[in-house]
């Protein structure tokens, strides 16, 4: 990290008030360059107070009337000596103050670089700066909650636990090693430490599994939307969007490929496919429409699979087949029309979730949100809670697990103390990975933060 000031601007332009952010050891010092108060120029600002004044040209014209935030180092975002001006929002307004700001001896922020010196400077682990950009990204009550789980460090501490009870597995098996020559000696007893590693991983491999669960909500849970050709998917697709966002027609083959759109249930976000209606064609166009929806039901998390008439029993084992491992649930659709009202569901599926609606009259569209809310198995969240949703995360606990798997069969087989080190060591380092304990390479720091915004 270079000792440059670095300005930005922390917010986004067309606003009625933007905010420029300084930090460095010559903060104050340009501050008091531009910035009058009290109609006269001052060095002498005292943390954690807000002051009124004038930011002044070169010329000692009166650029913009402000606040400015002021705040002294440690006890900043970034650790250092650190100033926020608010401004007007102009946009010639803040690109002025910028330029006043880097002819005094500033330099731009690069993407990320307030979090990341946050980071360097101790006020934060890594993990805690990802969830800064998590918070700011989050769309909706479940990735915030769970970005400030992150950001208040509960996920740092349960790392934080887990290492220390490594560190005293491997401290164990370190003394042994050191007094390896004294036969009658025993530090450590294999059956408990044994009984305590299977302890660990299983907590490890609990926090690696929820990462599908943070992916879900993180990305929103996708829902695929099948069945055959003129069945209602797409008016389904507009009602639950509340958006005219398919076309519907009732000629066969309208939807040729997948339409996607995300709303929100309970907090969670759900991300809706449309899909091609699936029906034998020989249509070019609509085949790879239908490929497509088999890829949809691939990566579908939950099949609303759509009918108006009773399926063959063909039909039913064969999206059971593709439904393996995820939710499907069976609608019923126009039942409005007397025809529908006619329809059984197989046996073979009659314990499958099964819903009948009106996609057009919006007949029982509650009862189905509730449905499908119920069937992503969304655990009602805490602030407190600790999923995983980052991807970063989730390979360094699975290698952490893969490593403890190793010191697990070493154990049971009365393996040398020093293999059984050398993966604990493994294990341990896996884990600091998330939270930056250990130095870590440029490269993976700038892979990190060049993702943020430049005010951040």
């Amino acid at each position: 990290m270079t000792n440059d000031t670095i300005c930005a601007l922390a917010t986004a332009t067309g606003g009625a008030i933007g905010i420029v952010r300084v930090s460095g050891c010559l903060s104050l010092e340009v501050l008091g360059r531009i910035f009058r108060v009290s109609s006269r120029n001052t060095g002498n600002f005292c943390a954690n107070r807000v002051y009124y004044g004038h930011i002044i040209d070169a010329e000692g014209g009166v650029v913009d009337e402000v606040l400015v935030s002021v705040f002294r180092a440690p006890h900043s975002y970034t650790g250092e000596d650190a100033v926020e001006i608010s401004c007007h929002g102009s946009q010639y307004i803040l690109h002025t103050v910028l330029s006043l700001l880097i002819q005094q001896g500033c330099r731009m922020a690069n993407p990320g670089e307030f979090t990341q010196r946050a980071y360097l400077n101790g006020k934060m682990d890594l993990s805690q700066a990802e969830a800064v950009a998590d918070l700011i990204a989050s769309t909706n009550e479940a990735t915030h909650r769970l970005a400030i789980s992150q950001l208040r460090g509960n996920f740092s501490t349960e790392l934080s636990r887990l290492r220390e009870k490594l560190l005293k597995l491997t401290s164990l098996l370190e003394l042994e090693l050191d007094f390896s020559d004294h036969e009658d000696l025993e530090f450590a007893d294999r059956t408990e430490l044994l009984d305590l590693a299977r302890k660990i991983d299983e907590h490890i491999n609990r926090l690696a599994h929820s990462f599908h669960t943070g992916q879900a909500i993180k990305q929103g849970v996708p829902v695929a939307i099948v069945g055959k050709t003129n069945v209602g998917k797409s008016t389904l697709l507009n009602r639950l969007l509340r958006d005219e966002r398919a076309i519907v027609s009732d000629v066969h083959g309208t939807t040729r490929d997948t339409i996607e759109d995300i709303m929100d249930l309970h907090g969670v976000s759900f991300r809706f496919i449309d899909t091609a209606g699936i029906r034998q064609t020989v249509d070019e166009v609509e085949q790879i429409g239908i490929s497509r929806t088999f890829a949809a039901i691939d990566r579908a998390r939950i099949i609303l699979w759509l009918i108006d008439a009773e399926p063959t029993a063909a039909e039913c084992m064969e999206m059971q087949e593709r439904a393996v491992g995820k939710s499907l649930i069976i609608i019923q659709n126009k039942i409005d029309t007397d025809i529908a009202k006619k329809v059984n569901i197989p046996l073979s599926v009659s314990h499958v979730p099964f819903l009948q609606i009106s996609a057009k009259n919006g007949i029982n569209i509650i009862n189905l949100e509730e449905e499908i809310y119920q069937a992503a198995n969304i655990p009602l969240l805490k602030n407190s809670d600790i999923i995983v949703t980052n991807a970063r995360h989730y390979e360094a606990l699975v290698n952490a697990h893969e490593s403890l798997l190793r010191v697990i069969n070493a154990l049971s087989q009365q393996l040398s103390g020093d293999l059984v080190a050398e993966d604990l060591r493994l294990a341990l380092s896996q884990l600091a990975d998330i939270t930056g304990g250990q130095i870590t390479t440029n490269e993976v720091l700038e892979n990190i933060f060049k993702t943020f915004c430049v005010g951040k």
